[in-house]
């Protein structure tokens, strides 16, 4: 069978050899990408006649599947025996902060902090209790013996603090960011 002839038997029995790979616990994605390289590899092969093209195309996808098993095998030691030359840092490492983001991030919040301490002490408490301690509104204004919309107008009060520290930072920052004059 001319190679043109193992793509259309290849064409027909896509479905089946779709089935046989799931039945081989392949996930679908997984699947697909096999049976497109499968496809990818028809059209460079020049075979011989081939007597038995749907089982010669079940070997092809099996092959496949096995070449991608042992790599992924072969990537999961390199990555551990990465780690293990690393002294045992994981990926976790990876997620923290740089020195430098920690300090932003503390001079952010000082800022933010300085802002919000400029609050009267009722507008400050209720933000607390809110923000801070997960205290609903209504909880909030019936401890403080105040009604929920005094407790909004205090929220609204210390929101537009934070607001307006945040626009502070963002034109602090700004600037920063930007270009200098005869740069690109």
């Amino acid at each position: 069978m001319a190679t043109g002839g193992l793509k259309a038997a290849f064409l027909d029995n896509r479905p089946a050899l779709f089935r046989y790979l799931g039945a081989r616990k392949v996930p679908a994605d997984e699947a697909e990408d096999i049976l497109q390289d499968l496809f990818v590899k028809l059209e460079g092969l020049r075979p011989g006649p081939i007597a038995e093209p749907r089982a010669y195309l079940y070997r092809m996808a099996e092959n496949l599947l096995q070449d991608r098993r042992r790599s992924a095998g072969w990537r999961s030691s390199r990555e551990q025996a990465w780690v293990a030359a690393q002294g045992g840092a994981t990926r976790d490492a990876d997620t923290q902060p740089s020195a430098e983001r920690t300090l932003i991030a503390r001079e952010q919040l000082s800022l933010v902090s300085e802002a919000l301490a400029g609050l009267p002490d009722r507008t400050l408490q209720i933000f607390r209790r809110y923000r801070l301690d997960g205290i609903r509104q209504r909880d909030i204004a019936t401890e403080l013996g105040i009604s929920v919309s005094s407790v909004e107008k205090h929220l609204r009060s210390a929101y537009q603090v934070v607001v307006d520290a945040q626009a502070s930072l963002d034109a602090e920052i700004s600037p920063r960011l930007r270009p200098r004059d005869g740069e690109t």
